[in-house]
């Protein structure tokens, strides 16, 4: 089967204070994408990525693709203006049948593992999202009040989301809603049940400042 690994970072690096998009800050002296890239280029020899950036980084994109990788298994295409349009724009440089993995440029952390547990899912049952439980108290927010939730019931939801292509590619054929906060939801609004997979609490999300001293020192105990 065919495999694709959509890789959105089309972020700013407002939260960062910073001018330059948080996927290409440094960490042990690598861009953030360099490294969930290489994951998926590790995990799979025939696997291709597709790297959507900010239009105005793209030039930026193509010099660390002509650094690291070989650059005949990646393309680049520009985001859009939402997330879910990023995918989109990455998803229509896919024509044949496949398995695509959508990811976070900013999880720059998922194992091999992680993604072959997701190929297997998507490949036998159509979808394969992972989570972790939650390991803090939740709460749902009312009017004026709040009320306890079972935490054993929540599910915190991380990527690569992945999905057979005749799945994903007609869902996202669909006018955009605010209520798609990311490829499950545009997904299950057209119709069809996912499927959750075991995620990794090391997969984290860089999104400040303190995530990036947590991804050095995780690298380090590798």
């Amino acid at each position: 089967m065919n495999k694709y690994a959509v890789i959105v970072a089309g972020g700013s690096g407002t939260r960062m204070g910073s001018n330059l998009p948080k996927q290409f800050m440094l960490l042990k002296d690598k861009p953030v994408v360099y490294y969930a890239i290489k994951t998926f280029l590790e995990a799979y020899g025939d696997l291709r990525v597709i790297l959507v950036l900010p239009a105005s980084h793209i030039d930026r994109g193509h010099q660390l693709i002509n650094t690291y990788f070989d650059k005949s298994r990646i393309r680049i295409t520009a985001g859009g203006d939402t997330r879910f349009h990023s995918v989109k724009n990455g998803l229509a440089l896919i024509e044949e049948e496949s398995v695509i993995f959508v990811h976070d440029g900013v999880r720059c952390l998922l194992s091999t593992d992680l993604v072959h547990r997701c190929y297997e899912m998507a490949f036998a049952k159509g979808s394969a999202i992972p989570v972790i439980p939650s390991k803090d108290s939740v709460r749902l927010l009312k009017e004026e009040s709040s009320e306890p939730v079972d935490r054993n019931k929540v599910m915190l939801v991380q990527t690569p989301q992945t999905f057979r292509s005749k799945i994903l590619l007609p869902a996202f054929q669909t006018d955009y809603k605010d209520t798609f906060t990311d490829e499950a939801t545009v997904v299950e609004s057209y119709g069809i049940k996912v499927s959750l997979v075991k995620g990794e609490e090391r997969n984290i999300k860089i999104t400040g400042p303190e995530d990036l001293l947590i991804a050095e020192k995780m690298l380090d105990e590798v």
